[in-house]
């Protein structure tokens, strides 16, 4: 079980949530309810984050049999036909479970379907490869806006579409600095990144300050910038090093903080301090899970 969890990368999947936390609510009232619903797109969700990690093993594997031998599919504790027929049905699920919402909901889910799969087959050694799990993660966000909607050009709006925006530009940067976390990085490729990354960031501010919310602006802006000067320091100093460990160790944090931006930004859309503090505790999860997982 320890080995398909691996697989899976499960720690991972809860910034998934947030997504869908985060785009429900930007969109829905500020609610979460109907819950049936809400749970179908988080399953839809969770589907498809989770295929994209089993099928990223499966096309890695020959990569994998020299670089990290231990991984599931190549140390053999998890056999590759076992690990595609998980992968479709993840997939495939994901897909059907976004089927019995509304239109908007199958429609993005998939492209992201389509997104997933492209990125993990063909487009992740290119340099289009950062800028298609972007795209997954633009996607997962605007799924979680999706269900609300019964129309398609209904969704493709202010505020959800820029936050999806920012959010992928920051996943665009994250994936830019982890492409060689297997071996020494290159300083400048990471120092791109982290520039991208906190483009990214930018355009959230950007949103903040110009869409009206409940929210006061100061305390938002002040959480990001705490959020922001806490991860460029620590980046600072990984990429001073950009040994293998370091930048591992801080791909993990970028994926942890963005569960927290993420909750910055619920707080911004509601003022509500409980919903932004249990969208935050999303972390606690992927924290304890990745003493034993790997999220790289």
């Amino acid at each position: 079980m320890l080995a398909y969890l691996q697989l899976l990368r499960l720690p991972t999947v809860f910034t998934a949530m947030a997504d869908i936390v985060l785009g429900r609510l930007l969109v829905n009232s500020r609610e979460l309810a109907p819950y049936d619903q809400f749970l179908t797109l988080l399953g839809a969700s969770c589907g498809l984050y989770l295929s994209g990690m089993v099928f990223n093993d499966v096309f890695d594997r020959q990569q994998d049999a020299v670089e990290r031998p231990s991984r599931p599919i190549p140390s053999g504790r998890v056999p590759l036909r076992n690990a595609v027929i998980l992968g479709t049905v993840l997939m495939l699920g994901g897909v059907a479970a976004a089927a019995t919402l509304t239109r908007p909901a199958l429609y993005v889910a998939g492209l992201l379907a389509v997104a997933v799969f492209a990125y993990d087959y063909a487009l992740k050694r290119t340099p289009l490869g950062p800028v298609a799990m972007g795209t997954c993660r633009f996607l997962n966000v605007m799924l979680g806006a999706a269900a609300s909607y019964d129309r398609w050009f209904q969704l493709w709006a202010r505020p959800q579409l820029v936050v999806a925006i920012g959010l992928g530009i920051y996943i665009v940067g994250v994936t830019w600095f982890a492409r060689t976390e297997a071996r020494q990085s290159n300083r400048g490729q990471l120092s791109a990144a982290l520039v991208t990354l906190n483009a990214g960031l930018g355009v959230l501010v950007w949103l903040i300050c110009t869409w009206p919310n409940e929210a006061p602006i100061d305390r938002v802006l002040l959480l990001l910038l705490l959020i922001a000067g806490s991860m460029n320091l620590r980046a600072i100093s990984a990429i001073l090093d950009a040994s293998p460990p370091r930048v591992q160790g801080m791909i993990k944090l970028f994926l942890l903080n963005y569960v927290t931006i993420c909750a910055a930004l619920v707080y911004w859309h509601t003022n509500d301090g409980v919903m932004a503090l249990g969208t935050a505790c999303l972390v606690v999860p992927a924290l304890l899970l990745s003493r034993a997982i790997p999220m790289t």
